[in-house]
Order: C-alpha cells, then structure tokens, then sequence
C-alpha cells in the first residue's frame, strides 16, 4: 500500500463534488475538533492522554485523503479544507507545546512565520489562495511534524524511557521544521511563477473569478 496518495485508483476518473458533506470532511472537521481537547489535557500536564489524542489526530490526516481517494469522494471544499485544518492545527500545537515548555521555541517559529508570510504573499498576488497542488514534499513534511509532535509528548510521560523519546522527538520535528521552511519556499516560488503567468496571458491574477476553480 502507497503512504503518499493513499487510495489512489490509477486510471479512475474522478468526480470533484461540490456538496460538503462528505465523509472525508467530516473527518477533517473532526480532527480539527479535537484540537481545543489536546490543549486542554497538555495544558492539564495530561501527557499520556494529549499524546494519544494526538496521535489519533495526527492519523486522521490519513484518513481522510484515503477515504476521498479510494471512494471517489474529493471535492471543492476538501480541497482546501484539509490543508487548511493541517495548518492551523500544527500552529495551535506548536505554540501549546512551547507554551508548556515541552518544544522549543523555534519549532513555533519554524512552523508559524513561513506559513504567515506565505499567507501574506498569497494576498497579496492572489487575494487568496493560489489553488497550487500539495506536494510530495510538503505532504512528507506534514507527516514527519505529525510523528514528531507526539513524541515530544512522550518525553514527559514517567513511564516511558524519556531520554530516548526526547532525542527522537526533537530529531523529528527538526527535520519536520527544516522541510517545512523548504517547502514553504518551493510553494512561495510557484504562486510567484503562477501569478507571472497568469499576467502574461494578460489575466490579472488578483481577479479570482478569471482564473480560481
């Protein structure tokens, strides 16, 4: 079974829906949900229980790309939603993990500044999202800050062999950190790109309803 593009069904041709209520967005809806409960337990020095809120979490990312892929249930909404909950789920982690002392600051900095200038650039080019495809490297590095953040858990739970789990955790979201500054970077660079040839085929790029799909 693939990891990335889990689900695919190679020569399907695929119905992107318009309706909402699918399914997948309910899984991304409910990942989201459990959000506010992760800050709740880590805040409450729950360790044991936010780490595995948050694995469940973490694996919903799955999930919901699996089951959109393999039943032929993508859509508009999905399209965005689920990155879009990726985003501000990492971010509501990142800061509550530093926030308790459990990550370092700069893996806040790492995943929260790339993301808010790319937001500020998506604006100003587009006054919005650029509508690019997630790549292989930007859906590795979601993975492996997904993995890492958990971890970062478990070095604070007694039971568990805390200096192995630390040097793990941190190995995982420095990398995961370090992949997301890159892919940021590779994306910044395709809505520039985007936005250029959008202009020389005389389409101003800030015009949505010329171009967005």
């Amino acid at each position: 079974m693939r990891l990335i593009d889990a689900g695919l069904r190679e020569g399907h041709a695929y119905t992107v829906r318009e309706d909402w209520l699918t399914p997948p967005n309910l899984i991304t809806l409910a990942r989201f949900g459990l959000v506010p409960v992760f800050v709740w337990l880590t805040t409450s020095g729950e360790y044991l229980t936010a780490f595995i809120v948050l694995a469940v979490l973490s694996c919903t990312d799955w999930v919901d790309g699996y089951v959109a892929r393999r039943f032929d249930m993508m859509s508009t909404v999905g399209a965005w939603l689920d990155p879009a909950a990726d985003r501000l789920s990492l971010m509501v982690v990142a800061v509550t993990l530093v926030g308790t002392g459990i990550a370092p600051l700069w893996f806040a900095l790492a995943v929260i500044v790339p993301d808010l200038v790319l937001a500020a650039v998506s604006a100003w080019l587009f006054r919005g999202s650029p509508e690019l495809t997630v790549t292989v490297l930007g859906k590795v590095r979601t993975a492996i800050l997904l993995a890492g953040a958990p971890a970062l858990l478990l070095s604070r739970v007694p039971e568990a062999d805390t200096a192995v789990w630390t040097a793990v955790s941190l190995l995982l979201v420095a990398a995961g950190s370090i992949l997301h500054v890159a892919a940021t970077l590779d994306y910044l660079r395709r809505a520039v790109a985007k936005a250029a040839a959008l202009r020389a085929a005389g389409v101003d790029p800030r015009d949505r309803a010329a171009w967005a799909g």
